[in-house]
């Protein structure tokens, strides 16, 4: 093992949650149904109050409202950017309240993602110049401008004025390696994923491979080996035994063949889709990952208690029967849904 990181303040946090894909259950504690009928999403603002934010009513006829969710921060920006007075105060409130969050959690960088914010890319280039001027008016971190279309990235950079440090780019891929240009001109970091040009890796020596046209590229255009965040991609265990080892060993190659310069983030809750306890599942693969040469993570750190995770006892019952389903030990999580059921995962 290579760990590069031996407390809390050697890993980056990429703060995850202000994100227009993220979603609140119907009915669950963050809803409620109002009087009149109509939808309300509970929660409490920067000073700890509870509020109320109003689902505008164009919300419950999209499907995700029909198959029981609510998009919460895409319902934020759209409040903030279309309605106005209190409705619109209401919008900007919840989306402050969540920067305050991530930020006293340690995160590095907010990542702002508003692909699912419209189909029209008109309005997804004025939902992240909104979105990008509202965060940066009150976070003392920068921004991550997370897009799968340059064009609203370079909205994003356009909007923001640098006040909180250098930005962040996420993400390059070998199918839009020209995106490595727009690190340059806006002098920021960037997320580098492990993505072939036609899709996903197959294994950590796959991912390797294209990490490392991707590393040449920047390279050779002047960007800094220590401003590369390496995104090795990480899958959900539950779907394949193979995916928790391809993961945790692309870390391991990567980290060998750059060096301690470079950094190493990803998605590393994507671990845990389909599996419960996902945090036990999320902590575990987190250590495991620092443990390999991560230096990084693309997270939501209120969930994620860095400390904690490295002060874990790896010994305990629940954190070995974890630590070897993640290891590709446990066909089919067998071993490990068999645990939760009998109550040794407690």
């Amino acid at each position: 093992m290579s760990s590069v990181v031996s407390s809390a303040e050697d890993f980056i946090t990429v703060g995850e949650n202000i994100h227009t894909t993220r979603v609140v259950k119907l009915g669950g504690i963050f809803h409620q149904k109002m009087d009149d009928g109509s939808d309300a999403i509970k929660y409490r603002n920067a000073e700890g109050e509870r509020r109320l934010m109003r689902v505008p009513e164009h919300f419950t006829k999209t499907q995700p409202y029909e198959q029981g969710q609510l998009k919460h921060f895409m319902i934020a920006v759209w409040k903030g950017m279309n309605e106005e007075g209190e409705e619109a105060a209401t919008g900007v409130d919840y989306i402050e309240k969540e920067v305050h969050r991530q930020v006293r959690s340690k995160a590095s960088y907010l990542d702002l993602n508003v692909d699912e914010f419209s189909y029209r890319l008109p309005e997804q280039l004025a939902a992240m110049k909104w979105l990008v001027e509202k965060v940066q008016s009150i976070s003392p971190v920068p921004p991550s401008i997370d897009s799968s279309k340059a064009e609203i990235i370079e909205s994003g950079f356009e909007a923001y004025d640098g006040s909180a440090g250098r930005p962040m780019l996420n993400s390059v891929a070998l199918e839009r390696i020209q995106a490595l240009d727009l690190v340059l001109e806006n002098d920021a970091c960037a997320v580098v994923t492990a993505a072939k040009e036609d899709g996903m890796p197959d294994d950590e020596h796959e991912r390797l491979e294209n990490v490392g046209r991707i590393v040449e590229a920047a390279l050779s255009k002047g960007i800094a080996k220590g401003d590369l965040y390496v995104d090795p991609l990480f899958f959900p265990i539950s779907v394949s035994g193979t995916y928790g080892p391809h993961g945790l060993n692309a870390i391991q190659l990567i980290r060998d063949e750059f060096g301690a310069e470079i950094h190493i983030t990803g998605g590393m809750s994507n671990v845990s889709f389909g599996l419960p306890k996902r945090k036990l599942v999320n902590e575990v693969f987190v250590r495991l990952a620092i443990e390999h040469g991560a230096d990084s993570g693309i997270v939501d750190p209120l969930h994620l208690d860095i400390d904690k995770i490295l002060a874990m006892d790896m010994k305990t019952k629940p954190v070995q029967i974890t630590t070897e389903m993640l290891m590709g030990n446990d066909d089919f999580c067998m071993n490990y849904i068999g645990a939760f059921r009998s109550g040794d995962l407690d």
